[in-house]
């Protein structure tokens, strides 16, 4: 098996959300990916050009599946993308040991390499951290890490010198992070901490904004909106290899226009209680594929909230049959 580097990681990286089979929302449900979907999904968005796929992330309902669902649906992403383009496959658990066993399974599903957050029972503290992520390149030295630095989900951010140390182990590669524009001069001193050993992974609405200060690191991004349609994302790719920042910084806009309404009241810390809820209801209106409910115990959510996903998934798909529309012109 090839083991992924940083210089690996470029373009558009699409987390993948874990499409539902009805009466996938039930309690005593088994057996609720969507396994044809998963399949179609999957080969549309590598069709189209996504350059990573990452699985299993927190609207990719890591937290709600069974393990014979999560290797189901990896299995079905990694034989359909057939080694066109890397898939990092979602092993968060919570604690070392599982992760672990949960990550040597989805190694013999022919995942390229895992995309993996710290246990966040109790939160870890700096060493435990560091720790962690050595006692899993210790016991699977083959696969890739990427880090998932989200601050809500593992109550707290990665510091500064967790990542210098983070570095120090080839086996992570990257970090799913949010970049210059909502992190400021903390997206900075991470940078400087890796040393270009860890791709920082801006979102895609921070994309240009990053790359334009940091041409040479930001050339990857995450979107899990992509899965409303790859088309913008895709275009905004183009525009920041070429350096043509007015383009760039344009398409950025109308990624966060389409996003506002995701953030109720324009708050990130109350879409974070609901993430998977209105995620669900962003991409069933966006109508690039068919996601199904989501699973207990996030079941419910305020209606305001489910139609802010709603219009976001509405913007985003216009968005989509745009640039789609533009790109297939300037092709011809």
């Amino acid at each position: 098996m090839t083991r992924y580097t940083a210089a690996d990681i470029t373009g558009a990286v699409g987390i993948l959300p874990t499409p539902a089979l009805p009466g996938a929302d039930r309690w005593d449900a088994r057996q609720t990916v969507d396994l044809a979907e998963t399949e179609r999904l999957t080969a549309a968005l590598v069709d189209a050009g996504v350059d990573v796929l990452m699985t299993n992330g927190t609207f990719g309902e890591g937290a709600g599946l069974m393990l014979d669902e999560l290797l189901a649906f990896n299995d079905v992403v990694i034989r359909t993308a057939a080694g066109r383009v890397p898939v990092f496959a979602g092993a968060t658990t919570l604690n070392t040991r599982d992760t672990i066993e949960r990550g040597s399974a989805l190694r013999a599903l022919g995942a390229d390499g895992l995309f993996v957050g710290r246990p966040m029972w109790v939160a870890l503290d700096d060493t435990q951290i560091v720790a962690f992520h050595r006692d899993i390149a210790a016991a699977l030295p083959d696969m890739s890490q990427v880090a998932y630095d989200n601050p809500s989900a593992f109550k707290g951010k990665i510091s500064p010198a967790v990542y210098a140390e983070l570095a120090g182990i080839e086996q992570v590669v990257a970090a799913k992070h949010m970049g210059l524009g909502l992190m400021g001069e903390r997206f900075v001193e991470d940078l400087e901490a890796v040393a270009d050993r860890i791709r920082l992974l801006p979102v895609a609405g921070d994309w240009a904004t990053t790359a334009r200060r940091f041409p040479e690191a930001a050339i990857a991004c995450w979107s899990g909106d992509i899965s409303c349609g790859p088309a913008p994302v895709l275009a905004l790719r183009e525009a920041i290899r070429a350096g043509d920042w007015e383009t760039a910084l344009r398409i950025q806009d109308d990624l966060n226009e389409a996003c506002a309404p995701l953030f109720p009241h324009g708050s990130f810390e109350e879409f974070s209680k609901y993430n998977i809820q209105i995620d669900r209801a962003e991409f069933e209106a966006a109508g690039y594929f068919t996601p199904g409910p989501a699973r207990a115990p996030y079941t419910s959510c305020p209606e305001a909230y489910l139609e802010g996903g709603r219009e976001t998934g509405r913007r985003w798909a216009a968005l989509h049959r745009r640039y789609s529309h533009e790109m297939s012109r300037s092709l011809s």
